[in-house]
């Protein structure tokens, strides 16, 4: 019985999607809506995603790390890491990222 109300629910939305897409293109609305979101793809989407990649790769230099503090509820480690030696994080930056004993010292 559930399975017959997924799928007759199902259908019904499907049907419900069909007739709006039919209605709209009747009206000549898919076209300009197609190009409306083109038009906001190209000209708002992209130049975003490429200012943000210069920030993210051109906007910072070489930057001075914080003073390790051994504050008590910070890099806990109740158990080890499956990997490596089981102190570091999967995406651990040495440069960035301190041990529970403090940052690694190159």
């Amino acid at each position: 019985m559930a399975a017959s109300l997924t799928h007759l629910s199902r259908r019904a939305f499907q049907t419900a999607i069909i007739n709006a897409s039919a209605k709209a293109e009747a009206h000549g609305h898919g076209a300009a809506a197609m190009k409306q979101w083109k038009m906001v793809s190209l000209l708002v989407a992209l130049p975003s995603v490429a200012l943000c990649m210069v920030n993210a790769f051109a906007g910072h230099g070489e930057e001075e790390r914080d003073e390790f503090v051994a504050y008590e509820h910070l890099r806990l480690r109740n158990k080890r890491f499956p990997w490596g030696e089981g102190q570091k994080s999967l995406f651990h930056n040495s440069h960035v990222n301190a041990l529970p004993d403090g940052y690694e010292e190159h």
